[in-house]
């Protein structure tokens, strides 16, 4: 075991060494650029490019040509709701979501509210999920777009995107799931789930930072699109800008380890994440899960401690590595807007850690967080000016 001990792999994932080596001969002895149509330069990198597209397409059951390749999941759920919304603007105007979707969906909403285009957020259960019957019930005849997120970001929650993607193709309305948590760690089919658009992100599979793809159902229905990069027609013109060569190999060789890997893999951390959620209720009380733990991502722990202030636990714990929220709005002083969905009260929502559990994680680690979690919970709490208050506060 060596500190610090890392349990923040929902923020993102180191790059596996096995994805590192087939992406450096694209930084050196194969830099061409994928655009080059004229040269062997141009035309290995085009190949490098089209067989990792194959790849993360039979990670979700895809045909390569829906595959366009993005910066991450944030540009790729901008461009498909920036891209439907666009597109649609003339027939339809209503787009559907739930509030404990991620930023990059909620904002881009926000986005094309202000420039005509009406959005229903959905509320959740308290286990964190949305009720298809209530997706179903706020379709209407202006709706063109269902965005759902297939895992949530903090909770680990896994929303019924099966059963909302089948409401959704029923009504005729299309479909998007951010599965940018699920891709990689559990299996997603995108037949299966009747999804029209999935968001991706390599850098949460053990590949790197800054490359992801949209999914984009090509046939029954053909998903119609608005660009949002404009400047040279790249990516059968959904998405313009020389291409990332060297980062979309090692998504590719990501993506493959994940589907020959994936469900060993889903196994090991499913029983490291009980055995730590087992043995920190054993040791502690007024401890909460945060989201259902049937519906769930396999690596995915997320504890509310009550009677403490969240703040001076992540404070004492900075030998372990992880969050009390989403990393891209750890800057805020706001509760998570996640858990406030779930109901829980501003304190508690403050005292919560989100465990996320890794490729790299051995049982010496969690031996040694739950030592060191108990242990300064229980100290805290006995300092703290809320220890008196119940679980529920």
């Amino acid at each position: 075991m060596t500190l610090p001990i890392y349990l923040d792999y929902h923020a993102t994932t180191p790059v596996d060494p096995r994805v590192v080596e087939a992406m450096l001969p694209y930084f050196t002895r194969e830099f061409g650029n994928a655009a080059s149509r004229t040269h062997a330069f141009g035309w290995a990198a085009r190949d490098a490019v089209e067989e990792a597209r194959a790849r993360v397409a039979d990670l979700v059951g895809a045909a390569a040509n829906e595959i366009v390749f993005t910066s991450g999941a944030t540009e790729s759920d901008n461009l498909a709701v920036r891209g439907i919304a666009g597109a649609s603007r003339d027939g339809g105007s209503h787009i559907i979501t739930c509030v404990s979707e991620h930023t990059a969906v909620l904002d881009t909403c926000r986005a094309v509210e202000r420039q005509g285009t009406r959005v229903t957020y959905l509320p959740v259960r308290p286990d964190g999920r949305v009720d298809p019957d209530a997706v179903a019930a706020a379709i209407g005849p202006d709706t063109v777009l269902v965005s759902v997120m297939a895992a949530n970001n903090e909770i680990g929650v896994l929303q019924p995107v099966a059963e909302i993607g089948a409401v959704a193709r029923a009504r005729g309305v299309l479909f998007h799931t951010d599965a940018a948590q699920a891709v990689g760690h559990v299996r997603l089919d995108v037949e299966d789930v009747q999804a029209d658009l999935v968001s991706m992100s390599a850098h949460k599979m053990y590949g790197p930072k800054g490359v992801g793809a949209l999914y984009v159902r090509r046939r029954r229905p053909r998903v119609p699109l608005v660009e949002q990069m404009s400047g040279g027609g790249h990516e059968r013109g959904m998405r313009s800008g020389t291409l990332n060569v060297p980062a979309i190999v090692g998504f590719g060789a990501a993506a493959a380890l994940c589907a020959a890997e994936m469900s060993a893999e889903a196994e090991r951390v499913r029983a490291l994440r009980d055995r730590l959620h087992r043995q920190l209720c054993d040791r502690l009380d007024d401890v909460r899960v945060n989201g259902s733990m049937t519906h769930r991502l396999p690596n995915n722990l997320n504890l509310s401690f009550a009677r403490l202030e969240g703040e001076s636990l992540l404070m004492a714990i900075d030998d372990i590595a992880v969050s009390s929220g989403a990393a891209c709005t750890s800057a805020s002083r706001d509760p998570s807007h996640v858990l406030m969905a779930l109901g829980l009260g501003e304190d508690l929502a403050r005292a919560s850690i989100r465990f996320g559990l890794g490729r790299w994680t051995t049982d010496e680690d969690i031996d040694y967080v739950v030592q060191k979690v108990a242990s300064v919970v229980g100290r805290l709490r006995e300092m703290s000016p809320l220890r008196t208050a119940g679980v529920d506060a």
